[in-house]
């Protein structure tokens, strides 16, 4: 999910700090640490679809304080027509401590009050609200996805997911929003990661790892299903090598951990793909013993390329990593070089 358009946003900061406005505008006064220390207002928790600006009173005429966007959690505390009053999370980067929901939850910072226009609310008691968020979502991810998508698209449908899965725990966009919340997040970060020098580090811990939270209660929240063995494989991320350079130990491990995950994860949608990285990987190990003369060592890192390769070409014939596992044995075998090629 978003890998497709990961390489034209901007990649985000690296946990960018939460610095949610405390205003003082015609005699409202919004103090932090007295509110802090008070219990979470209670009212139904919703979003918004839009931007959508919050006044100091129910009059557009008013103080504005701040900007709700698409996704961000609020709750409902009061009404007055066509106006409500809420407490809400505003439009800022938040760090990854403060993505978990405001209200209820052990965030540090607290919510700003205020008066914004009802059109376009959603909350649990919203009909059809399930469909609404997760349409909406989905609306942000392809806009995000376009060639000229944004990192704020992402962000949007990131959380847009997120409030889905929070408002329908039970409901049957659960998963799907959960992981895709989790997903986007993921590979917003991952770009951030690989884009510092570090990524090119050997070893997968001298760089900075991706923050793996929300993977694991995927997992944990969804055991044995599809959005189990999808977060399992993202956080293959942070395991990998950066710059191999030149030595079999990163393919070699690499290879094995992917076909591991195979074994473990046999119908997962990343099956295929996990296979031809080790097919990838094991014919790039040949490449570099027969680079240093090691023609045995090479001659069995090939052979169990192509043995890899059969087990993806039998197991999931349909998938175009079959035949993008055919073309790379066929390379191999034609003595084309794999290590150090532009990949296919």
């Amino acid at each position: 999910m978003l890998r497709r358009y990961s390489e034209h946003v901007n990649p985000p900061r690296s946990k960018v700090l939460c610095s949610l406005a405390v205003l003082v505008c015609g005699g409202v006064a919004f103090a932090a640490s007295s509110f802090a220390a008070d219990k979470p207002p209670s009212g139904p928790i919703a979003t918004v679809l839009r931007n959508t600006p919050v006044f100091v009173q129910a009059d557009t005429g008013s103080q504005k304080l701040d900007t709700i966007t698409p996704g961000r959690e609020m709750v409902i505390v009061d009404q007055n027509g066509p106006w409500l009053r809420v407490f809400a999370n505003t439009d800022v980067q938040q760090n990854q401590a403060a993505d978990a929901p405001v209200f209820g939850g052990d965030a540090a910072t607290p919510p700003v009050s205020g008066w914004l226009q009802s059109k376009g609310i959603v909350s649990a008691n919203t009909p059809n609200a399930d469909n609404i968020l997760f349409g909406a979502a989905a609306a942000q991810e392809a806009a995000a996805s376009d060639v000229h998508g944004s990192k704020a698209s992402a962000q949007a449908a990131r959380l847009l997911y997120a409030r889905d899965a929070q408002l329908f725990s039970s409901g049957p966009h659960a998963g799907e929003a959960a992981w895709r919340a989790a997903d986007i997040r993921w590979q917003l970060e991952k770009a951030d990661v690989y884009s510092r020098p570090s990524a090119h580090e050997k070893e997968a811990w001298l760089r900075q790892q991706i923050d793996d939270s929300e993977m694991k209660k995927i997992i944990k929240r969804f055991p044995g299903t599809k959005f189990a063995d999808l977060a399992a494989y993202d956080m293959l991320d942070n395991k990998v090598c950066g710059d191999w350079q030149g030595s079999t130990k990163c393919p070699e491990k690499e290879a094995e951990m992917f076909q591991k995950y195979v074994d473990e994860h046999p119908n997962s949608p990343k099956a295929p793909e996990a296979l031809f990285e080790a097919v990838y990987r094991l014919a790039a190990a040949g490449d570099i013993y027969a680079g240093d003369n090691n023609d045995k060592k090479a001659a069995e890192e090939r052979d169990h390329a192509k043995v890899v390769a059969t087990r993806l070409e039998q197991k999931y014939p349909a998938s175009d990593y079959s035949a993008r596992s055919a073309t790379l044995i066929y390379q191999m075998e034609q003595s084309i070089p794999i290590y150090g090629a532009e990949r296919n």
